[in-house]
Formats: C-alpha cells, structure tokens, sequence
C-alpha cells in the first residue's frame, strides 16, 4: 500500500538571514536570527511550543551534535537531532522534521540549517570533508561539474552562451531579493569573458561561498488553522529523498548528463503530490543551480522537458521570471550562495512565501504550488519538497 504525505504537514513559519559574507556574525547569530524569525511567523513560542527539531550543518566549525542548535537559542530538555547529508541536509532536517508531524508523535516542530564558510580562509569548500576521494585528490567541486557541460556541448549542441544565459537570469532575479548575497545584475558579456575555473566554467557559473542560517516552524493543517489563520500556512504535497554512490565516476554506466538521484527523488515527490505533468500542473520551480549547466540539466531531471531539451527552455525564457514556469525567482545559489546546510530550508521557506503571495523578490504571479529540488555531494543524493496552497488540486 502506498502511502502518502500530502496535505498532512503545514509550513507555519519560515525565517532565514540574509546570505553572504557575514563576519559580523557568528553560525550562532545566524542560527538564532532565522529561528526566532520563523518562529515570530509562525505566532510560536519557542520554549513552549515547539517540542522537536532537527538542525543541519556539514562543518563542524558551524557547530556541531544537537550543539548547534540548542546552545544559541537555549533550546533544552527536548529531542534534537543533526542532520548532514552533504548539500542536501537542510532538506533532509525538513524531511525529517514532516515525517515526525505524520507520525502522530509531535504538534509542533522546527526544521533549521546553518553554516558558517567565509571565515575559512579557504577558496572554496572544503571538499576533504565533503568529498574525500582515493585518485580525485584536490578536486574542485567546479570540476566535479565541468565534465557534464563539455558532453551536453557535444552531445546536443549546447553552448557557453547557454550557461551564460542561466547566470544571467538568477542574477538579475537575486537584484531583486533584499537577502541575497549578490544583488546585482550581469550581463552576458560579463559572464563569457569571466575567468574560466574548470572549463567550460567560469566564475559566474558558479555559485559563491556563504554564510547563513534558515528555518522552519511545521504543524498540522489543523493545528495551522487556528494558530496562524486561513492563507497564512502551506502544506506540503510530496517530498522524495534519494541517496547514490559517492563514487559515480567509477560506475561503468555512469551519464554525467542526467542525474539519478534528481530523477528519483522528483518521481516520489510528483507520486505524492499525483502530479504527472510538473511543467502544467505546477506554477515554478527552485532548483539547486551551484553551476549553470546544473541548472539546465536540473530542467530535464524534475521532467520539465525531455533530455536535450533544457537549453531551449533558457534560449526562449520560458524560465524567466515572466515565462511560462519560472525557475529560480529568488535568484538561486547564484545569487545567495552556498552555506552548505542553510541552503535547502532556504528554498523550502522561498517555495512557501511564493506560494503565500510573500515572496521578498520577485512574486511569481498567481502562484499555487511550487517545487525546491537540492543536489548534495559529487550527484549523491537529492530531495525535493512540494509545497502549495491548501487548497491546490493537481489538474493532470
């Protein structure tokens, strides 16, 4: 018997800081700010409602055990639990923190991630932690990614010009958004000409390192009701988590153009919700673009179009903020960076505000129901949450 998720979980309160290089503040600052912010929407006492989180964090100088929550914010005598799952952690912690409404056993629970990066002193993360390898010593997580855009290149014909076209559109999007780490637009000449990373990926195909903290209060629709009131809680419809080897280059059938736990976490999360055409049924979509060519095979993994396909829907702004399904409105990883375990409660609380006519950014207009996909560690593992309005019904 298959079992669902759908409409039995309620997002009440979202919170996250703004992104970017935050010396003025530490992973506790971080965590505090966007917890009590979720916490103040979500009209939730934090010491006396909430009963149960889940808190994400990949380094342990961000913080580390039920540590990185608890300590900042005094949140003690309850169940926390940290939650790593390379970049899709703070997905995983909201996964987690749903399954625990359903289960009966909680009313009121908080899903949170945060990370702490720019005062590394390193130039890029940490991929001895994220991605210890036996033969790939010192690779770059742009060069993880590179192999796919010289394949597409040659196997479909894309173009830097492609790429470009993707970092183009997040940044003039994350101008818009008052959190965001680079609020400022860029033009395609500026994207050809950056300097080049792992080719073909330059600098503005890539997303920036970052701090930051986000957070999320969840309850049952009932219970969201009567505490935050009619159109002022989402509910989710479909969440799937897949995990894949950490060593994908050595499997003989490996694709770099079409990853498999993107297909798989999106075919849950679609099964949940019963949608069959996401492209139609659903409004826009928050996708984990830490490269470009990410981003546009991202389009072909969630079954927006058919493989070979994703550049067409950059080249005729179908996923432009005033296109048929917008992609990013918030501006994506280009424009807010990567604090790692921040990362996926951000897009969850983004999804959620849209979905509430909130958005901080550009509003999609009318939209009902949105996805937030996650991608962590060399393709490994992947989950994407569907969230709408109460009352949003899939029309396949």
């Amino acid at each position: 018997m298959k079992k669902t998720i759908r409409d039995r979980v309620a997002v009440i309160g979202t919170g996250f800081t703004r992104f970017g290089e935050r010396f003025d503040k530490s992973a506790e600052d971080l965590i505090a700010e966007a917890v009590f912010e979720a916490c103040n929407e979500a009209n939730t006492d934090l010491q006396k409602d909430v009963e149960a989180a889940w808190v994400s964090t990949i380094y342990d100088i961000s913080g580390n055990s039920a540590n990185a929550l608890n300590e900042p914010v005094r949140f003690y005598d309850k169940p926390v639990t940290r939650v790593e799952n390379y970049c899709a952690g703070g997905m995983d912690a909201f996964r987690n923190a749903a399954i625990a409404i359903v289960s009966g056993l909680y009313d009121i629970v908080m899903a949170c991630g945060v990370e702490k990066l720019t005062d590394t002193a390193s130039k890029g993360i940490g991929m001895d932690v994220i991605y210890p390898h036996q033969t790939l010593v010192g690779e770059s997580a742009p060069a993880i990614f590179a192999p796919s855009a010289v394949r597409a290149f040659k196997e479909w014909g894309w173009t830097k010009e492609d790429l470009a076209a993707v970092a183009v559109k997040n940044h003039y999007n994350g101008a818009r958004h008052p959190k965001a780490h680079f609020q400022r637009e860029i033009t395609p000449e500026m994207a050809m000409k950056a300097p080049i990373f792992s080719w073909p990926l330059g600098l503005f195909d890539c997303c920036g390192m970052s701090d930051g903290g986000a957070a999320l209060i969840l309850t049952t629709p009932e219970i969201a009701r009567d505490r935050v009131g009619e159109g002022n809680y989402a509910t989710l419809k479909g969440i799937g988590l897949s995990t894949q080897t950490k060593y994908p280059f050595h499997d003989p059938n490996y694709n770099p153009l079409s990853f498999k736990a993107t297909r798989q976490a999106a075919q849950w999360a679609y099964e949940q919700a019963g949608v069959q055409n996401p492209r139609k049924e659903l409004d826009f979509g928050i996708v984990h673009d830490c490269f470009t060519i990410t981003e546009l095979l991202d389009y072909q993994d969630m079954g927006l179009c058919k493989p070979g396909e994703g550049a067409d829907l950059i080249r005729e702004g179908v996923t432009s903020i005033e296109g048929d399904f917008p992609i990013n409105p918030d501006g994506g990883l280009k424009s807010f960076g990567h604090p790692i375990s921040a990362t996926g409660c951000r897009m969850v609380a983004e999804v959620t505000r849209q979905v509430l006519g909130r958005a901080d950014g550009f509003q999609v207009k009318n939209a009902k129901a949105g996805f937030a996909h996650n991608l962590g560690g060399p393709l490994s593992v992947a989950c994407v949450a569907i969230l709408g309005t109460p009352d949003w019904e899939p029309c396949g």
